[in-house]
């Protein structure tokens, strides 16, 4: 049996499983609530009316002074969601820049130097529940599942009075389902893809089970999920085909207890084992979907995550506690020989762990009244191991005769463990001057510090004796133990915000807000170059950047909800920015600060109910980024030119649509389409770091790009069969390109034409 066909198999059969208990529990507990998805098509208008919480308290999406998009799990579905990627797609104003399936960073805004920022804190913090996923330096980040989420809520602009750091250019927040206290409820999702080109079978696998314990007080709700995706790209150097194949599973449990109606405490467990067994650059001049590397590159991880959760409704307002606890355990091992031309062998072996602990607590108003309150407090504590590890190989050394290193051949070698916290309080005012005028403040005070301790390691001047064709014994040179506590620093970020609702249907907001991120140490500062000492030597770090968004907004609902629309203005002055920067004589990477930058432009979001079962929608955005201030020494060590764009496209978008009608008789069906555009962009400063006026080899650009995807299905009694296809041009855009020179293969391209057939079945 072929593995399409025995991937089918197993799809029909974990459907048909889900289906039987559905069957089951259905019988046993009585007519249940329509799933979401024929909610939305049975209602009298195709568009829903959702309630988002990016205020902490629940409202409808038309009421909040933000720019948000936000997703339902009838519209992951339909359009094939299942991680951050299609989320970005399908959001104005966000691209996503990948290396491969878990090694990724989102732009919102244009609030990027060059997509990476390798060794910086996030621009945009990526939420699950209340637990801050994006990790500070080069861990890989969690791309979370999309099954059986409550919603998805893209927050643009800055969220530092309520989200804290790291949410300078936006938050984006997957909200996971709590159990249902009352029914039983199961269902699956299946989706078996085949990519023609390379002959890949995409399979993803996902199944969820409530179960109430006792009834009104207690459940379980139980969520798991596995991906084996094969690869589109082939490794020339390791001679694997597809070798950015993905495996990916895991699972959660969230258990619920409302022993009244007033408390509830909700505890959640995560594991997922995520295993890209590749990068996913490419380098074109090698042919079409091919790299090259001498060993795969891996991006991987394991993480657990711990939340509990408490609630407690008083009269007057909502008190929530929440503490969560994160486990990563991550490979970064990289083919760094691009550094030197392929010219020796350049390995670097990173194994990170990464212990996060966040609690945080707050007390919301009940709406009514003059005046809207949220208050709380917020502790973050992560601890960091990493061991570092730059290795030849033993061949490449004995053809050299080098000699005097490891039998596995490491010349470097570095252990440090870091300590960070952070400790904020927040609160946020809304004062009704009258019934249709708001005005809002919010005021987000943090202090943070970072204590690191180095292990005894050692070094050693392999290249200089690999680059100057020198043979004989390499001596080791010892390097010492260190402790070092930076002092702490304190930052306060703020928003002020005037709304004006004149009807139910429309309101007109105008924000000033401000973000930050935390100050970066540089695990190697102080060091010299062993090829080059009048090189640069490794400074302490980079201090906190500061960033201030002025932004006007529009949400409007007219003809009964069929058409409605959001609409924002914004410009961002981004001051002291943290950038990535690379010494020139050995790529020693480092963080540090440079002048001033801004960013300007529109968002658009549109949909429209044309006629009855018919839904269109149209988001854009136009944005321009760019440097505007900029001393010569920042341009040295940085390779930027004032006036040069930062890592965002001029134009982006997406046009879709879904139309849903009657098959034979009373069978459910619906087609929907999405186009999708993402403008050109660079990748990166144009000229090389400590080389002033001497353009970057490495400077480049993406590829403008338009993806078209269909998907048509129709829903038989619990069943619900989906065929789609992706990227129907079957395009090879350039997406992404790595702005270093470590790797050789540094250009992300999009995934191949793929169609497929997704079966679910719900209760």
């Amino acid at each position: 049996m072929t593995r399409l066909a025995y991937a089918a198999s197993l799809a029909a059969l974990l459907v048909g499983a889900s289906a039987a208990l559905a069957q089951t529990t259905h019988a046993q507990t009585g007519p249940a609530e329509a799933p979401e998805s024929d909610q939305r098509r049975d209602g009298a208008s195709g568009l829903e009316e959702i309630v988002v919480t990016a205020t902490r308290r629940a409202e409808r999406l038309q009421d909040v002074p933000i720019s948000i998009t936000a997703f339902t799990q009838g519209d992951l579905n339909r359009k094939g969601i299942v991680g951050v990627e299609g989320i970005a797609r399908e959001t104005p104003g966000v691209v996503l820049d990948h290396r491969s399936d878990n090694n990724l960073s989102v732009t919102t805004r244009g609030i990027s130097v060059n997509g990476y920022e390798a060794g910086l804190q996030s621009t945009t913090t990526v939420y699950l529940d209340d637990l801050p996923l994006t990790t500070i330096g080069n861990s890989v980040t969690l791309d979370p599942s999309m099954f059986d989420v409550e919603r998805v809520e893209f927050l643009r602009g800055p969220q530092g009075t309520l989200f804290g750091s790291g949410s300078l250019s936006g938050a984006l927040r997957v909200l996971t389902k709590s159990p249902d206290l009352r029914n039983y409820d199961a269902s699956a999702l299946t989706d078996i893809g085949y990519t023609p080109d390379s002959g890949g079978v995409r399979q993803r696998y996902n199944g969820m089970l409530n179960v109430p314990l006792v009834d009104d007080k207690l459940a379980l709700r139980v969520v798991g999920f596995y991906r084996h995706e094969d690869g589109y790209v082939d490794n020339v150097g390791t001679g694997v085909k597809n070798s950015n194949t993905l495996k990916d599973g895991g699972g959660r449990a969230i258990l619920l207890w409302k022993p009244t109606d007033r408390l509830g405490i909700r505890m959640m467990g995560l594991y997922e084992d995520s295993h890209p067994q590749d990068a996913s650059l490419v380098t074109p001049s090698l042919g079409d979907r091919k790299r090259y590397t001498t060993m795969p590159d891996l991006y991987t991880s394991k993480t657990q995550l711990y939340n509990a959760t408490v609630d407690y409704q008083f009269d007057w307002a909502h008190l929530t506690s929440s503490t969560s606890y994160g486990y990563q355990d991550g490979l970064f091992d990289v083919d760094l020989a691009g550094t030197f031309a392929l010219a020796l062998p350049f390995n670097l072996f990173d194994h990170g762990i990464w212990k996060t602990l966040v609690q945080e607590t707050r007390l919301v108003s009940e709406k009514g009244g003059r005046f809207d309150w949220t208050v709380g407090s917020y502790y973050l504590h992560r601890d960091q191991y990493l061991n570092a590890r730059e290795a030849s190989t033993p061949a490449y050394l004995a053809t050299h005769g080098i000699t005097g290193l490891p039998a596995d051949g490491t010349f470097y070698s570095n252990i440090s463990n870091s300590s960070s916290y952070e400790l904020a309080g927040f609160g946020e005012l809304t004062y009704h001057i009258t019934d249709t005028l708001s005005a809002i403040g919010g005021l987000r005070y943090g202090k943070y510090a970072t204590t690191v301790d180095i292990s005894p390691g050692f070094n050693s001047l392999y290249f200089a004796y690999a680059l100057g064709g020198i043979k004989g014994p390499l001596a080791l040179t010892p390097t010492a133990a260190s402790h070092t506590e930076y002092p702490s620093a304190e930052k306060a970020s703020w928003k002020a915000s005037l709304t004006y609702e004149p009807t139910r249907d429309l309101t007109l907001y105008t924000t000033v807000s401000t973000g930050y991120r935390t100050p970066v140490y540089n695990a190697r500062a102080g060091s010299v170059s062993t090829v080059n000492p009048s090189d640069l030597v490794i400074p302490t770090g980079a201090s906190s950047d500061d960033l201030t968004n002025y932004e006007v907004g529009v949400k409007g609902r007219w003809w009964d909800g069929k058409l409605r629309a959001n609409l924002a203005a914004y410009y961002i002055d981004w001051q002291n920015l943290q950038v990535q920067a690379n010494r020139v004589s050995d790529s020693v990477q480092f963080a540090t600060n440079i002048g001033r930058a801004e960013s300007k432009g529109l968002e658009a979001e549109v949909t429209l109910e044309p006629v009855s079962g018919l839904v269109l929608g149209l988001n854009g955005a136009l944005n321009d980024a760019k440097v505007t201030e900029l001393s010569a020494q920042e341009a040295q060590i940085s390779g930027a030119v004032d006036g040069t764009s930062l890592a965002s496209p001029h134009v982006q978008g997406s046009f879709f649509g879904t139309y849903s009608y009657t098959l034979f008789g009373d069978t459910p069906g619906f087609t929907s389409f999405q186009v999708q555009h993402v403008g050109s962009f660079p990748v990166g400063f144009p000229n090389t770091p400590g080389k002033p006026g001497t353009p970057s080899a490495l400077y480049d650009r993406t590829d403008s790009y338009t993806l078209l995807n269909l998907q048509t299905g129709a829903t038989f009694g619990k069943v619900t069969a989906t065929l789609y296809g992706e990227n129907l041009t079957n395009s090879r855009a350039i997406t992404y390109v790595h702005p270093e020179a470590f790797v050789y293969s540094r250009y992300a391209i999009v995934r191949p034409l793929t169609f497929g057939l997704r079966l679910g079945a719900d209760l």
